[in-house]
């Protein structure tokens, strides 16, 4: 990677105090542990890395609870920033979306690929801590400075010289317990951080020093990778009894074509397949972990399917009457990825999924030709792993078919409007509960036939938190909810059959405004009074439809049209914001506001909202220590006799709504 981009003063871009993350510090990290807060400075430091500049990354745990991260990297800047008058190194600390990873596009950045595009780490470390000190080596001088609970107690000053080679930022963070669960750090899940950081940027050294409470002496660890991923997941391996040897991979792009990708994004993979036992398997974008996975995995996912697909037919090794599906490939899959985007975008501040859509498409394009011919230069394991994927096949088809006799007694006759899907194995079949005859049009087009139903609903369900169960079904569309499912409405100290449930998920599909919010609540309310168990036992989702389109023109011959969608409001600034960065005049793009599910074509509401690979799908949970609390808000929400304490509350929590009128 190239290392003429400038880092000084104007490389930072503020977009405006830190009251908002002490207020309520779970929107912006996680607050289980202070561990999250240490890891955006590890970050910082690994972005040094990333980008070629910095080679050693030390953590040390000390005696007094605090933790120091140093790294030898270019330092961060102390002179003033050009726009705000304020030392650069203050700004980043006290300012929510001050950072150098936000002109990625136009030069001035300081990061071209770092872990994201929030503008909030760093600074959100500071708000929840006691004490923080920085102390920055850069151009020969020896800078610190100091904050407490989010302001500066010690202003910027010069401490000292040093060599002009020598360089990087030091950061001691005393967290504030206050904010937290636990004040102890999770030990285990920062040491698999820092040992990712050193596999995925071979050649940096990255060392913890810890103090042992018995006798008080510094213990160290390090990590050194110089091979990479391939050596990394022969750790997580741990000696298991592989099927295949482990094949790796890194394809990044060199040079501009005529995709809607970068130079330098891509990914790189190291994966191999196993007969039995635990699968490991662990992916990063810009070196921050996702644990949930994401749209990388998923073009990884793709890749190897399409790869092995192609060599069995090639062959001819499918037997008659097999239906080969991704997961029978994938299933028995240990794999490490790591991408490399340009403008990651993550569910949530804690970074634990991608949800960059156009990800899929890049990592699915790099990742597919090195495997095909892999396969085709290596006959024999390209052979073993088709008779793992088919034997999988078999193992599934078997099961399903076991599930169908099971079912083929029931007396249950189904809703007419139901359009079931092919599949009746629950691990893999979906029911989206769709609001409106036209949405359930587009969507029984957008399906996927094998594994995906629509049952579309007709205006708003009944407010059945205050109706008993026996005259739930004089409600029709009540009745075809519960008969489609196959579970009948139950109490929570029930002990309910779930043997007849037809879907593994059972998804609400409404319209991304207010009347798709209304009816949303109405089917959570549904399910939380009159199906618990299948919220208990996870199969209640909420599908999230974007609400705006942006349509951007074709760039010339090297910058074909794009489409971009947001869900909300945010999401869109963000699109137009990147697209502002990119130089794109407001005349070459459009908006477009979705009014429902109906106005998207079949394509779009595939794409968007119900394909496994690109759609976000979220899952109603309730916390056992916030039982009381969720029934309480129904209670005040839905409760026949709450009308005065509902407008209480809108009185005083109006102000904090955004109307979508």
């Amino acid at each position: 990677m190239s290392k003429s981009n400038k880092y000084d003063e104007s490389s930072v871009t503020v977009l405006k105090g830190l009251a908002p993350v002490k207020e309520r510090p779970g929107m912006y990290t996680r607050t289980d542990s202070p561990t999250h807060i240490i890891q955006e400075v590890i970050d910082n430091a690994a972005d040094e890395a990333l980008g070629g500049y910095a080679q050693n990354i030390d953590i040390t745990l000390n005696q007094d609870g605090s933790v120091t991260v140093s790294d030898n990297g270019r330092g961060i800047p102390t002179g003033l920033h050009p726009s705000e008058h304020v030392p650069v190194v203050e700004l980043v600390f006290t300012q929510l979306h001050a950072g150098g990873k936000f002109n990625k596009k136009s030069g001035n950045g300081a990061y071209a690929f770092s872990g994201g595009l929030h503008g909030v780490g760093v600074s959100v470390t500071n708000a929840l801590s006691k004490r923080l000190e920085v102390t920055v080596k850069r151009e020969g001088q020896i800078h610190h400075i100091a904050f407490a609970g989010g302001e500066v107690i010690q202003p910027l000053s010069v401490i000292g010289k040093c060599a002009v080679k020598d360089s990087g930022t030091e950061i001691r963070v005393w967290p504030d317990e206050h904010y937290f669960d636990s004040p102890n750090y999770n030990l285990t899940e920062l040491e698999r951080v820092l040992r990712a950081k050193a596999v995925l940027l071979p050649g940096v050294s990255v060392t913890l020093n810890k103090y042992q409470a018995a006798d008080g002496q510094l213990q160290s660890q390090k990590w050194y990778y110089p091979n990479g991923l391939k050596s990394y997941l022969l750790d997580l391996l741990n000696d298991a009894n592989t099927a295949t040897p482990i094949f790796a991979s890194e394809n990044y792009l060199t040079e501009q074509n005529d995709s809607d990708f970068n130079v330098g994004e891509g990914a790189a993979f190291a994966l191999t397949w196993l007969e039995e036992g635990h699968v490991p398997s662990e992916s990063y974008v810009n070196l921050i972990p996702t644990p949930l996975g994401g749209t990388h995995e998923a073009g990884l996912k793709q890749a190897v399917f399409q790869a092995v697909s192609n060599f069995i037919n090639h062959h001819n090794l499918l037997p008659r009457g097999v239906k080969l599906q991704s997961d029978d490939v994938f299933s028995r899959i240990a794999f490490v990825l790591s991408a490399r985007l340009l403008d990651p975008q993550f569910q949530g501040q804690t970074k634990d999924k991608l949800t960059n859509r156009d990800a899929l498409k890049l990592v699915a394009g790099m990742s597919i030709d090195p495997l095909e011919l892999w396969l085709n230069q290596n006959i024999d394991i390209g052979k073993k792993i088709a008779e793992l994927a088919i034997r999988q096949a078999q193992i599934r088809m078997r099961s399903t078919k076991k599930i169908e006799k099971k079912k083929g007694s029931g007396v249950a006759v189904l809703p007419g409007k139901l359009t079931d899907c092919e599949s009746e194995d629950i691990r893999e079949n979906e029911l989206f509960l769709v609001e409106g005859d036209s949405a359930g049009g587009s969507a029984k087009l957008a399906r996927d036939k094998n594994t995906q139903a629509i049952l579309p609903l007709r205006g708003k369900v009944l407010n059945s938190f205050e109706v008993h169960r026996d005259q739930l079904f004089g409600n029709a569309e009540i009745h075809d909810i519960s008969v489609a499912i196959g579970v009948d409405p139950h109490e929570k100290t029930d002990n309910p059959d779930l043997s007849g449930l037809r879907y593994g998920k059972i998804a609400i599909l409404s319209d991304a405004d207010v009347d798709g919010a209304h009816i949303q609540v109405l089917l959570l309310t549904l399910f939380y009074k009159h199906f618990p168990k299948l919220i208990e036992t996870g199969h209640i989702y909420v599908a999230q439809p974007p609400l705006y389109r942006v349509d951007v023109n074709a760039q010339g011959k090297s910058k074909p049209a794009r489409k971009f969608y947001a869900q909300d409001d945010q999401e869109l600034e963000n699109i137009l914001q990147r697209l502002n960065l990119e130089k794109v005049k407001e005349s070459a793009y459009s908006i477009s506001r979705f009014k429902g599910l109906g106005e998207m074509n079949p394509d779009q509401l595939k794409d968007t909202t119900m394909s496994p690979d690109t759609r976000r799908l979220l899952q109603v949970q309730i916390p056992d220590n916030d039982s009381d609390e969720t029934k309480n808000i129904f209670i005040k929400l839905m409760g026949k006799g709450e009308a005065a304490s509902r407008r209480a509350w809108m009185e005083e929590e109006g102000d904090k709504v955004e109307a979508d009128i």
